[in-house]
């Protein structure tokens, strides 16, 4: 179910189905957790350090939930990372028909960040979708693509770093 993903943070496709070195096993249970896999929680592997990381990054960047889990990841996952509440995108429409065949979240990724630099961090993100914000985006990005089975590494958290200075 794509509605449980969170990629970037939760590393949910490890091989083997083994908790990455790091991570902590946290059980939830979302309101788009449904259909007979929700009899039991949905497990998510989060990696408490990853909260600090993206606090220093707060300076250069407002960091926002892109994901479809929405203000929910407010209350299930921010606490676990010692994140604040931060806004999120509200998808008009979630895993809808996508321009050009784009990700499905990119088109509502570049309304958000209106007339604004972004990077964008999600494990979705193909070489199309560069190539449609590079011709619908006239200032900078960076979309980084996350491998969902390995999540976030010091080099991604790097990269945001220096492509903000």
């Amino acid at each position: 179910m794509s509605h449980a993903r969170i990629g970037p943070l939760n590393p949910y496709a490890a091989q083997a189905q083994r908790r990455p070195a790091g991570y902590a096993t946290h059980r939830m249970r979302p309101t788009g957790w449904t259909g007979a896999e929700s009899r039991t929680p949905l497990r998510v592997w989060l990696n408490a350090d990853h909260g600090a990381e993206l606090l220093a990054l707060a300076d250069a960047y407002e960091l926002v939930w892109a994901t479809t889990w929405k203000d929910e990841a407010n209350d299930w996952i921010g606490p676990r990372l010692g994140l604040p509440r931060l806004p999120y995108i509200d998808w008009p429409q979630m895993h809808g028909r996508a321009p050009r065949g784009t990700f499905w979240k990119t088109q509502y990724v570049l309304e958000y960040a209106g007339g604004r630099e972004f990077a964008w961090v999600d494990d979705d993100i193909t070489d199309m979708d560069r190539e449609y914000v590079d011709q619908h985006h006239p200032f900078r990005a960076l979309l980084m693509r996350i491998d969902e089975r390995i999540g976030l590494t010091r080099p991604d958290f790097d990269a945001l770093a220096e492509w903000a200075a």
